[in-house]
């Protein structure tokens, strides 16, 4: 099966988005294919707003792609799906946060995939 983040990451987004809320992607930078400007990540984790206001380009799919500003400057971003690790609306800190091992694109050993969870994003 193809991994649920990406389906799980758009419709939280569509979910904030339609709330009328400001949906912030937490991406790891530590993650290997991360491109992200890291002198704006803290503790290793850059938070992006991808607001459709704030944003142009945004595509998620096996990576999330979206230009954003940055101090006034464009910037191309493009990040695994499995460095997402939470996917939250800013304004009523709600969402959704992934574990590592959720992003396995190798069949899991056992019969049934760990599913996301779903818990308040502070």
């Amino acid at each position: 099966m193809k991994d649920i983040r990406p389906y799980l990451i758009r419709a939280m987004i569509d979910w904030i988005v339609d709330s009328g809320n400001t949906p912030h992607l937490v991406v790891d930078c530590a993650v290997q294919g991360v491109n992200v400007p890291a002198e704006y990540a803290n503790d290793g984790k850059l938070v992006l707003n991808v607001s459709p206001y704030a944003t142009r380009n945004l595509d998620v799919d096996d990576e999330v792609h979206v230009d954003c500003r940055f101090r006034g400057q464009s910037v191309h971003i493009g990040v695994p799906v499995g460095s997402i690790v939470a996917v939250y609306a800013k304004e009523t800190q709600m969402g959704m946060t992934f574990d590592p091992e959720d992003a396995e694109t190798e069949p899991p050993p056992s019969p049934r995939p760990k599913a996301p969870s779903l818990k308040l994003v502070k």
